[in-house]
């Protein structure tokens, strides 16, 4: 690759990034004032979060059967309000065992 093109790539880059992060203050001056507004806002990086996460989940075991019992571990300790960690636990050992028994 040569240097020149680097340097534009990263000017690029920079200019898009840098707008993404000030054009929010640009546009909204002010303080968001409505409470359907600002509840939708708030639950937007959660799910970023989320979709972000969840498609490498499937593939993170290299079984989608593993990978699956790992999410359905993860859900049901999640619905029983376990904390972050013991969910991330027994996601793991469920994948990991279900891996060792089927013999994946």
């Amino acid at each position: 690759m040569k240097s020149e093109n680097f340097w534009m790539y990263l000017l690029v880059m920079f200019g898009v990034t840098y707008l993404i992060r000030v054009l929010p203050f640009i546009v909204f001056r002010r303080k968001i004032e409505n409470k359907y507004v600002r509840s939708f806002l708030a639950y937007i990086p959660y799910t970023v979060l989320g979709a972000m996460t969840f498609p490498a989940v499937l593939y993170a075991t290299g079984s989608f059967v593993t990978a699956a019992a790992g999410v359905t571990a993860a859900f049901i300790a999640a619905y029983r309000e376990k904390g972050l960690f013991t969910v991330a636990v027994c996601a793991s050992l469920t994948a990991f065992l279900t891996e060792m028994v089927l013999q994946i």
